[in-house]
C-alpha cells in the first residue's frame, strides 16, 4: 500500500536539543551527505535528517530515501514532501529548502518526522542515490566464467552465472574482448557478431549496478570461430512459413525446421530484403516488432549453419498489420489547445464533464514550439505571441510554461476536484492531463509540435541528420521522459513522465509558404521524411508500449506535392490527420478571401463553387488514396468552429458564394471571422441554418447584407461520418474541442456517426 503524507507548515519548529545521535548509515559520490538524530518523546519519537553540502558550489534539490525500523510507523512529516511505501520512505525537499549552500546545510529547515514504535536509526539511507554517510558503494561481484553456447564463423553466443549484487541491484552486464566492450545486456547471455572466421577470441564479463558501479571481471574464456572451409554445404530452406497473428505494430511468424549436414545454427527473418530478427536453431517462431499500422509487409526466413552458410529463402508471406483503431472500429481524435484555459475558459476538466474524454481515443495537446537558436523542443518559457498575424516573428520563441505545468488549477478547474497546492512540481494542464489519463486509462495523449505560428524553424531543424537527431532527442527528453525545465518552482527531472504517448507533427508547411516569415525550401520534402523516420527510430528505441507518431497533413494538392512524400512518410506515421476545413475564409486580418463567402469544410465539390480549384474533403482524401496510402491511415478533420463574413449579399443563394465585406466579428477581438460552434449558435440564435445536400455543407445566414457563417453541425457530421465509413477510412479528428457545447453536442454526433 502506498500512502502520501503532505509536508506540513514551514512555521512549525520543535526543539531538538538533547537529541540522541543514533547512526549515519550511507554514501555520496556527490557533495551531499545526511546525518540522522532522534529523540524519544514518551508517546513516540522524533527523527531528523540534516543535509550537508561539502562542495564548493550550492546544491539544488535533494531526495532522501531510507527504511524505517521494523514496527515503526510515521505519524507526521515536516519540511519535505514525503511518500511512504511499506517501511520505505522517500522525502523530497520542499520548495524552500532545496538549495543547500556550499559548506552549509538545510538547518534550520531540515526534514524531520514523528513516529511510533521502536526508536532506532533507519537503514539503507541514501541522498540523491548516494549513501548518506558519504562512503563508497559496494559494487557487484564478478559473474561466473562465461561459456560458449553456440559458435559460428562470425558469431559466438555466451552465457554466464549471475553476479551477486553489492549495495545496489545489478542492472546490466558488459561483455569485453580485451578492454573493448563488445556487448551490453540486461540478462546473463549475449551473442557477439561481426567476427572473423577461424579466429581465437577471449572474452570476460563484468556486472554494472543501477548506480553505474562496475564490478570485477569474470575469468576469461577463449573460443575459436568456425572455419567455413570445413563445411561448404548450406542448410535446406525452412518450409511452410506462415503468419500466426498480428497487431498494429507486430507480426507473428512460424515455419518448419530446416536440415543441415552439420547442424542449423540460427534462423534469419527478413522483412523484404532487411534482416528483421534472428533466432536460435531450436526456435521456429518469431515476432517481428516495430512495424507501422495498416501497412503491408513481405517476410521470408533463411536457415544458417555454423559455417554461416545461408539456406535458400523460405516461401514468402505477405501480411498487413492492423490499424490503430482495430478492425471494424473508427478512431476519434481531439485537439485540446493550451490557451483554451484563458478566454475560452475551457479546461481539461471540460473534456470529462462534456463526455468527450469517454468518447475520444487520442487527445492532441497543442502546441509546443521549437527554439529559434538551439533548434530543439522549447519548454520552460512563458512568452505570448504577438497580436499581428502578419508579424514574421509572431511565434518566435513563444510558449506558455505557466499553462503547461506551473499554473495552479483550482478545485473547480480540476479533473478530480482537488486543487493544485501551488508548490507541487507538476501543475497546470499537464497535471490535469495526467489526472484525465488516470480516469480514462485507454485514452492516449500526444504532444503536438508546431502549428500555424510555431512552424517557422522546422525547416532549419530538419536540414541535417545531426539536427534531426538533436531535435528528436530534445523532444523525447522534455515531453516523453518528462524532464521539464524548472519554472516558478514547477518542473524538474521526470516531472511529466508518463503523460504523453507520442507526438503529433504539425509542420505548416514543408516546402510551401505558411505563416509569414516561415523558413521553407525544396529540400523540406526529403528532410521531413527523414525527420519522421528519426522520430520513429528514437521512439521505438525507448521500448515499452508503442509510442504514437502522427502528423497534420494538408488538403491542398500543391502543398502535398511540395512537402509530403506520401510513398514514404507512412513508413513512420501511425496515421495522418488530413485537413478537412479552412477551405475558404476571410482571415482574421482580411488577408485571405474577404470579398466572397465560401464553404469552409464541404464534403463534396459544390456545383456553384466559382473558384478555379475546388476544395472538398473528397478531393483531399482522394489525393492520398491515388498515391497508394492505405485508407486506414487517414483521419478526416472536423471543425468545431465556424468561419464568417459580414456585409454579405443574398444573391438568391442565401449568401453562399456571394459578395462580402470582410470578416465578421469574431469570438475574440484578435480572431475576426472565427467563432466556436457553441459561441456562434448562442450569438446568433435567429440565424437561418441551411443544409446543402449536394455539397454536404452547413451554413448560416442572418439576412441580406448581414453575416454568413460556414460551420459543421450534427447534420453535416452525420453525413461525413457515414462517408468516412463507406470509404474505409480510419476515423475523424477535431479542431478544436473548446468549440463544442458544454454537453458535447458535436462530439456526441461524431461518436455516434463513427460507431
Amino acid at each position: 500500500m502506498r500512502r502520501r503524507i503532505a509536508a506540513l507548515g514551514a512555521t512549525l519548529v520543535l526543539p531538538l536539543a538533547g537529541l540522541t545521535a543514533l547512526a549515519a548509515p550511507a554514501h555520496a559520490a556527490g557533495t551531499l551527505t545526511a546525518t540522522f538524530s532522534s529523540q524519544d518523546n514518551g508517546s513516540g519519537w522524533q527523527g531528523k535528517y540534516v543535509v550537508h553540502n561539502s562542495g564548493s558550489t550550492a546544491a539544488s534539490g535533494w531526495t532522501l530515501e531510507f527504511d524505517l525500523p521494523a514496527g515503526a510507523t510515521l505519524t507526521s512529516n515536516y519540511y519535505a514532501d514525503v511518500t511512504v511505501s511499506g517501511q520505505h520512505v522517500t522525502a523530497k525537499n520542499a520548495y524552500y529548502n532545496g538549495n543547500v549552500p556550499a559548506g552549509g546545510s538545510t538547518e534550520p529547515y531540515s526534514y524531520w518526522f514523528t513516529a511510533t514504535g521502536k526508536a532506532a536509526a533507519p537503514t539503507s539511507c541514501t541522498i540523491n542515490g548516494d549513501k548518506c554517510d558519504g562512503s563508497p558503494d559496494v559494487p557487484p561481484t564478478a559473474p561466473g566464467t562465461p561459456k560458449a553456447t553456440a559458435v559460428t564463423a562470425h558469431s559466438v553466443a555466451l552465457s554466464w552465472t549471475a553476479a551477486q549484487p553489492g549495495d545496489h541491484t545489478v542492472a546490466s552486464y558488459d561483455v569485453l574482448s580485451g578492454t573493448n566492450t563488445v556487448a551490453t545486456v540486461t540478462g546473463t547471455s549475449a551473442t557477439v557478431t561481426g567476427l572473423t572466421p577461424a579466429t581465437n577470441y577471449t572474452y570476460t564479463v563484468r556486472a554494472k549496478d543501477t548506480r553505474g558501479n562496475i564490478g570485477p571481471a569474470s575469468q576469461p574464456l577463449t573460443v575459436k570461430t568456425v572455419d567455413p572451409s570445413t563445411d561448404p554445404t548450406p542448410p535446406t530452406a525452412p518450409g511452410n512459413l506462415r503468419s500466426t497473428g498480428k497487431t498494429s505494430y507486430s507480426v507473428g511468424l512460424a515455419w518448419d525446421k530446416a536440415t543441415d549436414n552439420v547442424g542449423v545454427a540460427a534462423y534469419d527473418v527478413y522483412r523484404g530484403s532487411t534482416l528483421a530478427k534472428s533466432v536460435g536453431a531450436d526456435t521456429t517462431t518469431a515476432t517481428v516488432d516495430g512495424l507501422s499500422p495498416a501497412t503491408a509487409y513481405t517476410f521470408t526466413v533463411k536457415a544458417r549453419d555454423t559455417a554461416d552458410n545461408p539456406s535458400p529463402a523460405s516461401n514468402a508471406v505477405k501480411v498487413t498489420t492492423d490499424d490503430v483503431a482495430g478492425q471494424g472500429k473508427q478512431l476519434k481524435v481531439g485537439y485540446f489547445v493550451q490557451w483554451g484555459i484563458y478566454g475560452r475558459q475551457y479546461f481539461v476538466k471540460n473534456l470529462d464533464t462534456s463526455g468527450a474524454a469517454a468518447k475520444l481515443d487520442v487527445v492532441n495537446y497543442a502546441f509546443e514550439n521549437l527554439d529559434s537558436k538551439d533548434l530543439t523542443c522549447k519548454a520552460g518559457v512563458t512568452k505570448g505571441t504577438s497580436t499581428d498575424p502578419e508579424d514574421p516573428d509572431q511565434g518566435t520563441d513563444a510558449g506558455d510554461a505557466d499553462a503547461d505545468y506551473a499554473r495552479p488549477m483550482s478545485a473547480d478547474q480540476s479533473v478530480d476536484g482537488v486543487a493544485d497546492d501551488g508548490w507541487g512540481k507538476l501543475r497546470g494542464n499537464l497535471n490535469q492531463l495526467k489526472k484525465l489519463k488516470a480516469k480514462y486509462p485507454k485514452l492516449k495523449i500526444v504532444a503536438s509540435i508546431g502549428g500555424w505560428t510555431y512552424s517557422k524553424f522546422f525547416s532549419d531543424a530538419a536540414a541535417t541528420q545531426a539536427g534531426r537527431e538533436k531535435l528528436v532527442k530534445s523532444c523525447i527528453d522534455v515531453w516523453i521522459k518528462g524532464n521539464l525545465p524548472v519554472y516558478n518552482g514547477a518542473g524538474g527531472p521526470g516531472t511529466a513522465a508518463g503523460i504523453f504517448d507520442g507526438f503529433d507533427i504539425d509542420w505548416e508547411w514543408p516546402g510551401s509558404e505558411g505563416h509569414p516569415g516561415n523558413h521553407y525550401g525544396t529540400q523540406d520534402k526529403d528532410n521531413l521524411t527523414a525527420l519522421l523516420a528519426e522520430f520513429r527510430k528514437q521512439l521505438d528505441a525507448l521500448g515499452g508500449e508503442h509510442k504514437l507518431l502522427t502528423a497534420f497533413t494538408p488538403a491542398d494538392p500543391a502543398k502535398i506535392a511540395a512537402g509530403w512524400d506520401l510513398s514514404r512518410i507512412f513508413d513512420s506515421l501511425d496515421y495522418a490527420d488530413v485537413q478537412g476545413y479552412d477551405f475558404h475564409g476571410s482571415g482574421s486580418d482580411n488577408s485571405w478571401e474577404p470579398n466572397r463567402t465560401g464553404d469552409a469544410s464541404n464534403l463534396y465539390t459544390d456545383a456553384q463553387d466559382p473558384y478555379s480549384f475546388h476544395f472538398s474533403i473528397e478531393n483531399a482524401i482522394q489525393a492520398y488514396l491515388d498515391a497508394g496510402v492505405n485508407p486506414r491511415k487517414l483521419a478526416v478533420g472536423f471543425p468545431f468552429y465556424g468561419r464568417g463574413w459580414q456585409g454579405v449579399t443574398d444573391g438568391g443563394a442565401a449568401g453562399e458564394w456571394q459578395a462580402a465585406n470582410g470578416a465578421a466579428p469574431g469570438q475574440f477581438d484578435t480572431e475576426a471571422g472565427v467563432r466556436g460552434y457553441n459561441n456562434l449558435i448562442a450569438s446568433y440564435p435567429s440565424m437561418t441554418v441551411h443544409h446543402d445536400e449536394q455539397s454536404v455543407s452547413t451554413f448560416g445566414y442572418t439576412g441580406a447584407n448581414g453575416q454568413w457563417w460556414s460551420f459543421d453541425d450534427a447534420w453535416s457530421i452525420g453525413k461525413k461520418t457515414a462517408w468516412i465509413k463507406s470509404k474505409g477510412l480510419l476515423g475523424g479528428f477535431v479542431w478544436e474541442m473548446s468549440g463544442d457545447t458544454s454537453k458535447g453536442q458535436l462530439m456526441t454526433a461524431l461518436d455516434t456517426g463513427l460507431k
